[in-house]
This record gives structure tokens, sequence and C-alpha cells, in this order.
């Protein structure tokens, strides 16, 4: 009959052989994770350098960006709905109406003159998020940190503090052009 402390020193073995088995997946997973995430960074660097390269003022892309209209995503593009299949964010001018912009931008606008109509401050993306009725997880407070700060970029929008977004002087309401 084996002894109890053989039996013991048997599966303190097998457990040891399982956790160096497992370690060395873990090892073989993050060299895997580490080159996936530079080939990723890689594909992120050669779009950008695309766009640049692409845009349609000689190279600098700060006027205009595009981005994709989820609600027209399975519609062919014809020429006059080209401009709904990808959204473009045209730099802000007096004259220019909020039509411009895609329902998302449009939307962030007239919450904002909403607010600025009320005598109310600024908005933080996380008050944005929860007034759209969105759950107030990152990934919602992000895209929209993302279009908030892509409007200051093309002047329909101001930051006054970091992070607390209004309307930029000119900017009015939808209908008025302005």
């Amino acid at each position: 009959m084996p002894s109890v402390v053989g039996l013991l020193e048997q599966q303190e073995a097998a457990a040891r052989r399982r956790v160096d088995g497992l370690r060395e997946e873990a090892d073989r997973i993050q060299a895997e994770l580490a080159a996936a995430e530079v080939e990723w960074q890689e594909w992120v660097i050669a779009r950008r350098r695309v766009d640049t390269v692409l845009a349609p003022d000689g190279g600098s892309i700060a006027g205009m960006e595009v981005t994709p209209d989820p609600q027209n995503a399975d519609a062919p593009p014809t020429p006059r709905d080209a401009a709904k299949a990808k959204s473009q964010v045209p730099v802000w001018h007096q004259g220019l109406a909020w039509s411009a912009l895609s329902v998302d931008y449009q939307r962030i606008l007239q919450t904002l003159t909403d607010r600025h109509r009320l005598g109310q401050g600024p908005l933080t993306c996380q008050e944005m998020t929860q007034a759209f009725g969105m759950d107030v997880v990152p990934a919602r407070v992000e895209a929209l940190r993302s279009k908030a700060k892509r409007l200051v970029a093309r002047g329909w929008l101001a930051e006054p503090a970091p992070g607390r977004f209004t309307l930029a002087q000119g900017v009015a309401s939808p209908g008025d052009g302005s």
C-alpha cells in the first residue's frame, strides 16, 4: 500500500507540471499578443499616413474627417446620398448649416444649444452620455469624447476647460445656418 506522503508528492508533481505547462502557454500568448499589438499599431499609422496623403487640402486632414454612418451602412451610395454613407465633419464657418453634419453630431450640438439657451454651463462627455439615455460605460463616453473633440477641432464646439464642451462662438441653432 502506498504511503500518504508518496501520494501527496505525486499530486504535487502533477500540479507543478500543470502550472509549468500553463506558464509556458501564457508566455506564448503574451508574446503573440505583443506581436499582434505591434502589427495593429503599424496599421493605424499606415491608415493615418494614407489619410494625410489623400486629404483634399494637400496633406492636411485638419479640415475634414470621414467616419462611417452606421444607419446607412448597407445602402449603396448614390451621387445624392454619397455624403450620407460617409459622414464628413467640415470646418465650421458663418452660414454653414447643421445639416452638413451627421445626426450624431447634430444631436451633440442640439444638446449643447439647449443648455446654452437655459443658461447652463458646459457639459462633460459623461453627462452627454446620460443625457442621450445611453449606458455610462467607458466605450460610450470615449466615443462621444472623440466626436466632441472632432467638433472642437473643426470649430463647432469650444472646450473652455479640459473635458467640458460648449458651443463655439457664433454657432447657433440648426436652421439659421450659423
